[in-house]
């Protein structure tokens, strides 16, 4: 099982085919959302799931995209100098990513997020930033070494400018 994981290296978008139930990443409310509520979320286009699977369907890791929106006095003063004068600022929210357990330590929670911010970049809808709300201590260190900036009163709350991103995959 684990060999087949290792060459895997696509996402795509949750279907009726991918197994759930097994899903296990450690943190119960990430199994819980990926169990119960991810699908109705992408029905109702409040959330975009991408799985990373097994060609039999069996979901080992998974993260979404969604619009979200932040306020300019969030940000760092630094970077608020650079910004327009709106009320609100349009960016992707990285609402959750994880990886089960039997495939943690592998990469593939680095792949999902590079795969998660390379759609980010793509995409054609305007977006200032990619934003995560950290679930703990863990992924907040994990998504700093990935150069993603903590919100000066919300350290759990971390984003990554698009232009950066832009940069990086060019």
């Amino acid at each position: 099982m684990a060999g087949e994981a290792e060459g895997l290296r696509r996402t795509e978008l949750l279907a009726a085919h991918h197994n759930r139930a097994s899903f296990e990443c450690g943190i119960e409310p990430l199994d819980r959302y990926l169990k119960v509520q991810a699908g109705q979320d992408a029905r109702k286009n409040i959330a975009a799931p991408f799985v990373l699977a097994l060609p039999g369907g069996e979901v080992i890791g998974y993260y979404t995209l969604s619009s979200t929106s932040v306020t300019p006095g969030e940000l760092p003063a630094e970077v608020i100098r650079r910004l327009p004068r709106y009320p609100q600022i349009p960016a992707t929210l990285l609402g959750r990513l994880a990886v089960d357990r039997r495939y943690q330590g592998r990469g593939h929670g680095r792949f999902l997020l590079a795969d998660a911010l390379y759609r980010a970049v793509r995409s054609e809808i305007a977006s200032f930033a990619v934003i995560v709300d950290a679930k703990g201590e863990e992924a907040r260190r994990f998504y700093q070494r990935e150069s993603f900036i903590p919100f000066p009163d919300r350290p759990m709350r971390l984003f990554r400018p698009m232009a950066d991103l832009a940069a990086l995959f060019a």
